[in-house]
């Protein structure tokens, strides 16, 4: 799709990534690429897990968007790498942070786990777990929004802040809408394929790669 704009025109360059395939990421911030995920089922949700898989050389005092899935209205579920180094949840609300020691260029292995009944919710790092949290107790996730790796939409789909890209590696992100177990976690996190996801799969989700260009 092409719209002019003045003098120029700005072109949406889209390109299909093979299901489990590491995601192209940019080599620097921008805020005119993003790779949109397409789930197998609408994220209407009482509970989840989340994991994915990320590699990163970004350092210091720098807020860096993971996973971001929102509606026309609310930023429904985002994860981020807060400046200060601690991993976060966010749920059209309030955050629930963890500590986590500190992620670097070697890949690391990220999940998530939360449900409504109780607010539960605890983070694992290469299958270890952070002490749980009571967050977003009643809380459900609602459905019609867009999945977004690497960057932070303000808007639907759009509205981008380079300094809060992600740049490196997301690859390996799947999603359950119950919890699933410790130990099972543990065993995804050395690399164990032994529950298909049923939101998100990697090795058959569709994935699109945008890429905003002034041409």
């Amino acid at each position: 799709m092409k719209l002019i704009l003045s003098m120029f025109v700005a072109a949406v360059l889209l390109s299909d990534v093979e299901a489990g395939h590491v995601v192209p990421t940019s080599p620097s911030e921008t805020a005119n690429s993003f790779v949109e995920l397409f789930p197998a089922k609408e994220l209407s949700l009482n509970a989840f897990t989340l994991c994915l898989r990320f590699a990163t050389e970004l350092k210091g005092k720098r807020e860096v968007i993971l996973f971001a899935y929102r509606t026309r209205d609310f930023d429904e579920l985002n994860v981020w790498r807060e400046k200060d180094g601690r991993l976060s949840l966010y749920l059209s609300g309030p955050g629930a942070l963890f500590e986590v020691p500190e992620l670097g260029p070697l890949a690391n292995h990220v999940c998530l786990t939360w449900e409504s009944l109780t607010g539960r919710t605890t983070m694992y790092v290469n299958g270890r777990s952070s002490a749980s949290q009571i967050f977003q107790r009643g809380h459900r996730v609602r459905p019609g929004g867009k999945i977004i790796l690497g960057q932070d939409p303000d808007n639907f789909l759009g509205d981008f802040q380079a300094e809060q890209s992600f740049v490196g590696e997301i690859f390996g992100v799947n999603m359950w809408d119950y919890v699933l177990p410790s130990v099972a976690i543990q065993l995804l996190s050395t690399g164990e394929d032994f529950s298909d996801a049923n939101v998100l799969d990697w090795a058959t989700s569709s994935l699109k790669v945008r890429r905003m260009e002034i041409i």
